[in-house]
């Protein structure tokens, strides 16, 4: 059943061990309507921003001993939104996020969704429609499920480059 995004955000709060997210797309609208991602095409890197909530709650996970983590699936060369996403990972600290090239994951089979998986037990499927807006999420709990998605977890984190470095790449060859 498809909720809003809004309804499981408490899972982020909730979470034990680990929260991972698989990133397939090739842009998000949410990102093109901000002002840092206008910022960032008129060349100006986007800045940290540690009183975020998102960045609060991720500082206070780790502290927990809790781990956030991402693999975000980029073209070759990256959208303007992948090359945003690269940039403001710089600045998104206690969160673990690495690139896999869009060959390599439909090489490894990779689901071409959008997913959280929380602590290997519970996954969160996005809905997203062809203008890159999230319309809703499904929590599933199904084993076959989210067994799935930990493969796909395990399959693509150790193929994955951290984030900075193929950022330090693409960044000098703009």
């Amino acid at each position: 059943m498809l909720v809003p995004f809004e309804e499981i955000t408490h899972l982020f709060a909730e979470f034990e061990h680990t929260a991972f997210r698989l990133e397939t797309r090739r842009g998000y609208a949410s990102d093109r309507a901000g002002a840092r991602f206008q910022a960032f095409l008129r060349g100006t890197d986007p800045a940290p921003e540690p009183d975020n909530p998102w960045h609060v709650n991720v500082r206070q996970k780790a502290e927990q001993g809790a781990r956030f983590s991402r693999v975000r699936i980029i073209d070759q060369p990256p959208t303007d939104g992948q090359r945003f996403l690269m940039a403001a990972a710089a600045a998104t600290p206690g969160e673990d996020i690495r690139v896999l090239a869009r060959a390599e994951a439909e090489r490894l089979e990779l689901p071409a969704y959008d997913f959280w998986l929380f602590d290997s037990r519970t996954l969160v499927r996005f809905d997203i429609d062809q203008t890159d807006t999230t319309t809703g999420v499904e929590v599933r709990t199904d084993p076959a499920e989210v067994l799935a998605a930990c493969r796909a977890r395990d399959r693509a984190w150790p193929a994955a480059t951290p984030s900075a470095e193929v950022w330090a790449q693409v960044r000098s060859s703009v």
